[in-house]
């Protein structure tokens, strides 16, 4: 069984930073390119940050510079670095892994950026 588990989310300040993990199991991992989704309020979902089994990384313009985005095939784990976040930034993040047609989604996690 497939299962993506993220965590990190919660809520934090503008300016503030959150890391968010995706915990993998039952795929092989280093095989699968992974990546980070949002969905933000009354908006479709859309890509944050893409990680290749290979380490090419592609991010969303509106996040380059404050976010990155790191796996560690060890663990199965994929990160999401975020910094100096911005209201905008408000939305359920989804933890993603593709593979020729295969695509798997974790059920997300609430990351909130209010004062």
């Amino acid at each position: 069984q497939v299962q993506l588990v993220e965590s990190g989310g919660g809520l934090v300040q503008p300016g503030g930073s959150l890391r968010l993990s995706c915990a993998v199991s039952g795929i092989t991992f280093s095989l699968y390119r992974m990546g980070w989704y949002r969905q933000r309020p009354g908006k479709q979902r859309e890509l944050v940050a893409i990680i290749g089994s290979g380490g090419r990384i592609n991010f969303a313009d509106s996040v380059k510079g404050r976010f990155t985005i790191s796996r560690d095939n060890a663990k199965n784990t994929v990160y999401l670095q975020m910094n100096n976040l911005k209201p905008e930034d408000t939305a359920v993040y989804y933890c993603y892994g593709g593979y020729y047609g295969l695509d798997y989604w974790g059920k997300g996690t609430l990351v909130t950026v209010s004062s």
